[in-house]
């Protein structure tokens, strides 16, 4: 285990804002910071960080928590993960008390033997073999020195077992060694799945290897040229983009991202200087790599050496792009050249001249391809509709009309025909989603509908515990009185109530609980193990979507009154107006008991209760009068 001073000097280092800027694309909005959730395929932003509290709240799916808790959420990381990974960024050396690598949970076992091989692969560089071999084969291909070093590039030697025996003396297990991929078997014999080959390690966004590419160097053609690590716990390839580690940061400055077929055609676009380049490894690209892509730009430009192979695989992955609301251009280079090659040839200035100049739109490519089957009506038509069909892919009904107009031009075809045929289309996909939206209709109509009285109860119990957890907190500035008076003056008015949520009742009596030993919790203080049950709560009540930017204020002179400006008030309005509906719903629970009590012998007791309850009311809704509103 970590020790929890380290884990504290940890949180206590950490920037939220940093962390997640890592992974995903921020904007400042107001004191906050927003982005399009990395859970989601969303249009508008619903994903908020604050740096004050040093929390995340995804409004799309109801996630939140703080910096380690993303980690796990975004990489899959444990929790030890995490907090290695945050020390490594921050500078603080974590010392793990284990007796070997065994004790670590599945994932975090393979991620150790991975890079533990993976170390092994970039030191069998410096043996005799590997210069003789793997460096020359690297300078054949002219990847530097500083190339090898940035994408951590090795090789496994010509023997049957040499990584094997390299783990088990490091005391991993077989189980583990299967697990990870690095070995297999054949007649009880085990032998290491890559050798004589240079390897590609694939990292995670992280940074971590996760797996492995290799490529063989001998022209033997019963073996494959490249053969990639098997799908584990820690891989799964259509969630994987090689490259984006190294590039995700020049992808979000560029505001654009090249996606290539690859790993040499990565390490060759970085080697001369372009480095927003990502690659498919080989395979189709998915709606999970999109959405990775997304996290940092709206705009992909697709690059592939011009067989029909790579045009049919562009074409596929462009109507994917396009269905997830992003931008597309592909670029297609001369015949006999890919990314790699023709980057070598030219270098930097020239490799962007000719992208600049030779990247089309998905109407143009597709109009340029259909030019190639002029004089063949069958095949026409059906580019025809293929182009009306990526189209019809695009969520934005403008967009759409923009591009079904250039597709009229380019093709000289009556505007009308395609948006007929695009129409019918969509409604084959509509009549999915009216169904779909009846259903949820029907489904709400049979539904009893939820009484207004619970409902105002349930939304006031949530404002008087918003304000405890909002300013009961080292987290927030207490204006106009100190938070151990707030926090005193709070949980006497609300003695007198009991409040129906359970979560609630809890975060009450922790308050109560540190308030007697005058202690002063933070946010963070809630997010550890001992209130599983209430995290989501605390963060939910921690964190607001809408704010006035400082900007805007400024600006048009905006003056908002802030409830902070007047704590007490605003507090004692929320907690009133919780007992105005309590006392509501006693009274209507009251006149039930009137209603089925013998009408020749009305309980006084009932009319007594009616009367005090009625008295009640009114005297809340006069104090809530002289407040504000009710």
């Amino acid at each position: 285990m970590i020790e929890e001073s380290v884990i504290r000097e940890v949180k206590e280092r950490l920037d939220i804002v940093e962390v997640i800027g890592d992974f995903v694309s921020l904007k400042r909005s107001g004191s906050s910071y927003k982005a399009l959730s990395p859970f989601t395929n969303e249009k508008t932003p619903s994903f908020f960080v604050s740096p004050s509290k040093q929390i995340f709240k995804c409004f799309s799916t109801g996630k939140g928590g703080d910096a380690i808790e993303f980690l796990k959420e975004v990489e899959g990381m444990t929790y030890i993960d995490a907090i290695k990974y945050l020390g490594e960024k921050y500078g603080v050396e974590i010392n793990e008390s284990t007796s070997g690598y065994e004790q670590n949970n599945d994932k975090e076992s393979l991620l150790i033997l991975i890079n533990k091989s993976k170390d092994f692969f970039i030191e069998n560089l410096k043996t005799d073999e590997g210069k003789n071999i793997a460096l020359t084969y690297f300078n054949h291909r002219n990847i530097s020195v500083d190339m090898i070093k940035k994408f951590e590039l090795g090789y496994s030697i010509d023997k049957w077992d040499s990584l094997y025996k390299f783990l088990i003396k490091n005391q991993f297990s077989d189980d583990n060694i299967i697990k990870a991929g690095l070995i297999l078997e054949n007649n009880n014999k085990k032998y290491d799945r890559f050798r004589n080959r240079v390897i590609f390690p694939i990292h995670n966004l992280s940074g971590k290897t996760i797996a492995f590419g290799a490529r063989i160097l001998t022209e033997d053609k019963k073996q494959p040229k490249y053969i990639n690590s098997p799908e584990t716990s820690l891989y799964i390839k259509s969630n994987i983009l090689y490259g984006l580690y190294q590039s995700k940061y020049e992808i979000r400055k560029l505001d654009n991202c090249f996606l290539v077929e690859g790993y040499t055609d990565v390490i060759s676009l970085f080697q001369i200087g372009i480095e927003n380049v990502v690659a498919s490894s080989g395979t189709s690209l998915t709606t999970n790599q999109i959405k990775l892509i997304s996290r940092y730009t709206k705009n992909i430009t697709i690059l592939f050496d011009g067989d029909k192979a790579g045009v049919a695989a562009s074409l596929r992955g462009m109507d994917l792009i396009l269905e997830n609301d992003m931008n597309v251009e592909i670029v297609s280079f001369p015949e006999g050249d890919d990314p790699d090659s023709y980057s070598k040839k030219v270098g930097k200035d020239k490799f962007q001249e000719f992208i600049d100049g030779n990247k089309t739109d998905l109407i143009t490519f597709k109009v340029n391809l259909l030019q190639e089957n002029e004089d063949n009506p069958v095949k026409k038509s059906e580019m025809i509709y293929d182009i009306v069909r990526s189209i019809s892919k695009i969520p934005n009904s403008i967009k759409r009309s923009l591009f079904l107009k250039e597709a009229s031009n380019s093709l000289e075809i009556n505007e009308q025909a395609l948006i007929s045929e695009m129409n019918k289309l969509l409604l084959g996909q509509g009549n999915k989603t009216v169904r779909s939206n009846q259903i949820i209709v029907n489904n709400e109509k049979e539904s009893p509908r939820e009484d207004s009285i619970n409902s105002a109860i349930d939304f006031y119990e949530r404002e008087c515990i918003r304000m405890l957890v909002n300013y009961g907190t080292s987290d927030f500035e207490v204006i106009g009185l100190d938070r151990k008076t707030f926090i005193d003056y709070f949980l006497k008015e609300i003695q007198d109530i009991e409040f129906e949520n359970k979560n609630y009742l809890k975060i009450i009596e922790v308050f109560k609980s540190e308030y007697k030993k005058d202690k002063v919790i933070d946010i963070n203080y809630f997010l550890s193990g001992d209130f599983v049950d209430i995290k989501d709560d605390i963060i939910d009540l921690s964190s607001n979507r809408y704010e006035i930017s400082k900007q805007w204020k400024n600006k048009f002179n905006i003056h908002v009154s802030e409830e902070s400006d007047s704590l007490k008030k605003t507090t004692y309005t929320n907690i009133l107006r919780l007992k105005f509906r309590l006392i509501r719903k006693m009274i209507k629970d009251n006149l039930q008991n009137l209603d089925k009590s013998d009408k020749h012998s009305i309980d006084e007791d009932v009319i007594k209760l009616h009367n005090k309850l009625k008295s009640a009311e009114v005297d809340i809704a006069k104090e809530l009068g002289n407040v504000t509103s009710v």
